[in-house]
C-alpha cells in the first residue's frame, strides 16, 4: 500500500503541472481555456520534431519551444481572447474550443495518427529508478516531474505575491478598471499571465512527451485530468492545485487496486464527490464551484 500511496504523489506532480497553466489562466483572467490539453500536446509535438529531426534533446528543446508558447500566449490574449472576452463569459470558452479543434486536427493533418513519445529521446531517464526503504521504486523521471511542479508552483507564487509585475497581475484579476487607475496596464498584465501559463503548459507538454505517448488527439484528456485537479484543489490557489493532482492522482492508484478499470473510475469519482459538495455548499454555480474571490475581495 505504501508503494502505491507513493506512486500517486508522484504521479500527481504530473497533474500539478498539467493543471497549473488552466488555473492560473482562470484566476487572472476568468478564462477557462479549453485548448489547453491541445496546447500541451502541441508543445510535445513541437520537441519531438526538433529531436526527431535536429537530434535535438528534448531539455535542450525546451530552450526553444517554452519561448514558442510564451509568443502564443501573448498573442493568443491579444488578438483572440481579449476581443472574445469583450461578447461576454461564454464566447471566450466557445473560442478556445474551436482553438482546440483547429490545433487537434492541424496535428493530424501534418503528422498523421500514430502515436510517439519522447522517451527514446532522453535515454535511461525514461525507466531508471531508485530504491527507497521497504523496496519502494521511484522512477527519476517521476521525481523530476514533482520537484519541477514544487518548483513552478512556488516561484509563482513568489512571483505574483513579490515582484511588482506580478502584484499589476493580480490587481488586474480583481478589477482590472480600478487597476487602471494607479497607472496597471491591464492589456499588458493579462498578455504576460497568458505568456506564463503558456510557458507552464509548454513544461506539462514536455513531460506528457517523456512519461507516456502522445498523438494529435491526446489533448482532450490531459485538460479532463488538468479540470479534475483544478477543481478538487480549488483554482486561484497555486498550492490548491498541487494538493488536487494529488489527491486526483491517489484516487486513480488505489482504485486501480480495487478493479482493473478503478484508475479512472477512483478519479472521477472523487472528482464528482468535491463537485457535488462544491455546487450543493456554495450555490454560486461555476464562480462557487472553482472557488475563486469575488472581484470585490480584496
Amino acid at each position: 500500500m505504501s508503494n502505491q500511496i507513493v506512486q500517486g504523489i508522484l504521479l500527481g506532480g504530473y497533474y500539478a503541472l498539467i493543471a497549473c497553466g488552466l488555473s492560473f489562466m482562470f484566476s487572472v483572467m476568468r478564462i477557462i481555456n479549453l485548448a489547453h490539453g491541445s496546447l500541451a500536446v502541441f508543445a510535445a509535438f513541437a520537441l519531438w520534431w526538433l529531436a526527431s529531426r535536429f537530434h535535438v534533446s528534448p531539455f535542450v528543446g525546451l530552450l526553444i519551444v517554452l519561448p514558442l508558447m510564451a509568443a502564443i500566449g501573448w498573442a493568443l490574449q491579444r488578438f483572440l481572447l481579449e476581443r472574445s472576452a469583450r461578447g461576454g463569459a461564454l464566447l471566450p470558452i466557445l473560442t478556445t474550443f474551436g482553438l482546440a479543434i483547429v490545433i487537434d486536427n492541424m496535428l493530424f493533418e501534418q503528422f498523421g495518427a500514430d502515436t510517439r513519445s519522447l522517451a527514446p529521446y532522453i535515454g535511461s531517464l525514461s525507466y531508471d529508478s531508485w530504491e527507497w526503504p521497504g523496496s519502494i521504486y521511484v522512477g527519476k523521471l517521476a521525481v523530476i516531474m514533482f520537484a519541477t511542479a514544487v518548483i513552478l508552483l512556488g516561484g509563482l507564487q513568489l512571483f505574483l505575491t513579490r515582484t511588482r509585475l506580478g502584484r499589476s497581475i493580480r490587481a488586474t484579476s480583481e478589477d482590472p478598471d480600478t487597476a487602471g487607475l494607479v497607472g496597471v496596464d491591464a492589456r499588458r498584465a493579462n498578455a504576460i499571465a497568458a505568456a506564463i501559463a503558456m510557458v507552464t503548459v509548454g513544461l506539462a507538454g514536455a513531460f506528457l512527451g517523456m512519461r507516456a505517448t502522445f498523438d494529435p488527439y491526446a489533448g482532450a484528456p490531459q485538460l479532463l485530468f488538468a479540470f479534475e485537479a483544478a477543481v478538487i484543489g480549488g483554482a486561484g490557489s497555486l498550492w490548491g492545485t498541487l494538493v488536487g493532482g494529488i489527491v486526483l492522482a491517489l484516487a486513480q492508484t488505489l482504485g486501480a487496486q480495487v478493479h482493473p478499470q478503478g484508475f479512472l473510475i477512483g478519479g472521477h469519482a472523487v472528482f464528482l464527490v468535491v463537485l457535488f459538495v462544491r455546487l450543493s455548499t456554495s450555490g454560486l454555480g461555476l464562480r462557487g464551484l472553482l472557488r475563486l474571490p469575488s472581484r470585490s475581495a480584496s
